[in-house]
């Protein structure tokens, strides 16, 4: 009996283990027809909306368009296997276009296929970094890219991808990788500007932002269709945008009249094989790898968690590292480049009725046979077309009010966002968001390092102590507390130190007692240890006795492995309102011992 007790606890363990590491496992045995439905209905409508973004991200990231296909079956496929959430679509997204333009421009690369070959490395060393960040669980390190850093990031990001998309809205060779450098090829080409090219573009633009805006609220008024079908309509218009201007160039014959079109697209399965391995390149797309796979994951993390919690689902972030990292390794081994979760296809595919991640890969399937059998259809498919998809795509990532609204709450943090959003804009997308991280640290250590000791007394008829500064309290004078607003560490022991010396030399004659109130100290370091020692030993000199309340179970745990508690002159109280009468009750007494 207890043999077989054994073997059916250890069977459910390694079944439990195996489907942490392939969910796959745990929402496939109980796929059922209905689940199918939800998922084949949303497939064929994310398909219908890939196909043309998909093209557009491509020629974002300076890649053949047909990358962009081969970018979004597999990692579709795997994410399927290790992925965690049942909404989030995984391929090609615009800010990881934009980054792998910046990252592969440097190198100079001669061909379109060194080119190629060098953005399937990058997907490659970034799936890589992904899963070895899963294993590791370091999931943890994307929250050093703060919410401003990332809002100022996208916002620049926006506005750099939407500049970018005007040369082939005009019909000119720009070129740049910054926003002066754009503006000024765009200022030096505007004269030989294509009108027809121009006319398409502000056409395809024109209906693409009808179609964000209004296209949704005349079909319910018109046709009297549902808020939710209209919705949908509403997030695949590029897709009539496409078909429109491309049977447009095919009947006028716009190519004669110099609009550049897509033009032949290879048909058929995408190649498969490992990446050509070159140390030097891989060396010098280290840096931009990393950046990606942070900045990728973060994003679809974010979109996964949001969708997750509409049908109170959860998701793992370390497995969805994982996923991530298989999906660019995919991507890499069939002639693709870095990709992640994106919130426009993830929404779509929400709303459209997905119940699990099968209906990514049954869009795989999808976006397969539109590789192998449509693309002869897109010869004609303008630039200009795809240029107006990503522009309209990218305007609504775009948010300026977060200037303001981080200056009205935070300078530090307007600092951040505005150091980001100019650096990427004026240097580059690789400065901009390393310079904001560290702009973000320095903040924080400034003003951890600057710590707020507030000096309390009891709320009159309460148990409870505030700032005597902002409310009538009861106070002793010859007991002050003082509240420690932050963990104390290294960079504001010494701070912390002078204020509370201060305050004591104030009122020297006085005071008998001080209490240091612990409630929102998490962590002491040897470095604040150390001042915690000298504070004592300089208020026992002086004649006060030094106390501690309210410190939490893990400080009062690291404590208790120093020699502090047994040189602290005081005693450490278990709450404030108890050390506060208890030492004003014995500062009684001796009063009364003395007038006696």
């Amino acid at each position: 009996m207890k043999s077989t007790i054994q073997t059916f606890a250890a069977t459910v363990l390694k079944r439990d283990r195996l489907e942490r590491v392939f969910p796959v496992l745990s929402w496939g045995r109980s796929y059922d027809a209905a689940q199918f439905t939800g998922d084949a209905t949303a497939a064929v409508i994310v398909t219908i909306m890939l196909i043309p973004q998909s093209l557009a991200y491509a020629l974002l990231a300076g890649l053949p368009a047909e990358v962009g296909l081969y970018a979004s079956i597999l990692p579709l496929v795997f994410y399927a296997i290790f992925g965690t959430s049942r909404a989030l679509a995984v391929g090609p997204v615009a800010v990881v276009s934009l980054m792998t333009a910046s990252a592969l421009a440097p190198l100079q690369l001669s061909s379109i296929a060194e080119y190629t070959a060098a953005a399937a490395i990058l997907a490659m060393l970034s799936g890589l970094m992904l899963v070895v960040m899963g294993v590791l669980r370091l999931g943890v390190v994307a929250n050093f890219l703060s919410h401003p850093v990332i809002a100022g990031f996208i916002t620049a990001s926006g506005l750099l991808i939407a500049t970018s998309q005007l040369k082939h809205i005009l019909g000119v060779p720009a070129h740049g990788h910054t926003l002066p450098e754009i503006l000024v090829s765009l200022w030096h080409e505007i004269g030989s500007a294509n009108l027809a090219t121009v006319a398409v573009g502000v056409i395809a633009l024109a209906f693409l932002f009808w179609v964000r805006k209004g296209m949704a609220a005349f079909l319910v008024r018109r046709f009297g269709m549902s808020q939710k079908l209209a919705g949908t309509l509403g997030r695949i218009g590029p897709v009539f945008a496409v078909i429109g201007t491309t049977i447009g160039a095919w009947v006028l014959d716009l190519p004669g009249a110099g609009v550049a079109v897509v033009g032949a697209v290879p048909t058929g399965l995408p190649p498969l094989g490992v990446p050509t391995l070159d140390t030097s390149m891989m060396l010098a797309l280290a840096g931009p790898a990393a950046l990606i796979s942070i900045i990728g994951y973060v994003e679809s993390v974010s979109v996964a968690q949001t969708l997750a919690a509409k049908k109170r689902q959860r998701i793992t972030p370390n497995q969805e590292l994982i996923a991530l990292g298989a999906s660019n390794l995919s991507s890499a081994f069939s002639g693709g480049y870095p990709v992640t979760g994106g919130f426009a296809r993830s929404v779509v595919n929400y709303d459209a009725g997905a119940e699990t991640p099968a209906a990514g890969a049954f869009t795989a399937i999808g976006l397969l046979l539109a590789a192998m059998f449509l693309t002869p259809l897109l010869f004609f498919l303008p630039k200009a077309t795809l240029a107006a998809t990503i522009i309209v795509a990218v305007l609504s990532l775009v948010d300026l009010t977060i200037l303001w609204r981080s200056w009205s709450y935070s300078r530090a943090d307007f600092a951040a966002v505005s150091i980001t959003i100019l650096l990427t804009l004026l240097v580059g997308v690789e400065i901009g968001v390393a310079t904001g991280v560290l702009v973000s640290l320095a903040l924080f250590v400034w003003k951890t390092s600057r710590p707020h000791v507030a000096e309390v007394g009891q709320v009159p008829g309460s148990q409870h102590f505030r700032n005597i500064h902002r409310h009538k309290v009861i106070t002793d004078p010859a007991v002050v507390t003082l509240r420690i607003d932050e963990s104390l560490y290294f960079a504001n022991a010494r701070q912390m130190e002078d204020l509370i010396l201060a305050r004591v030399h104030r009122n020297r004659t006085e005071i008998k007692h001080v209490i240091l109130m612990c409630s929102a100290v998490n962590e002491i370091d040897l470095s604040a240890l150390e001042s915690l020692e000298a504070i004592n030993q300089r208020l026992t000199d002086m004649g006060v006795t030094m106390h501690l309340s309210e410190v939490k179970g893990p400080v009062m745990d690291r404590l208790r492995c120093s020699h502090f508690l047994d040189e602290l002159s005081g005693k450490v109280f278990l709450s404030q309102y108890e050390a506060f009468e208890t030492l004003r009750r014995s500062e009684d007494n001796k009063d009364s011992l003395a007038a006696e």
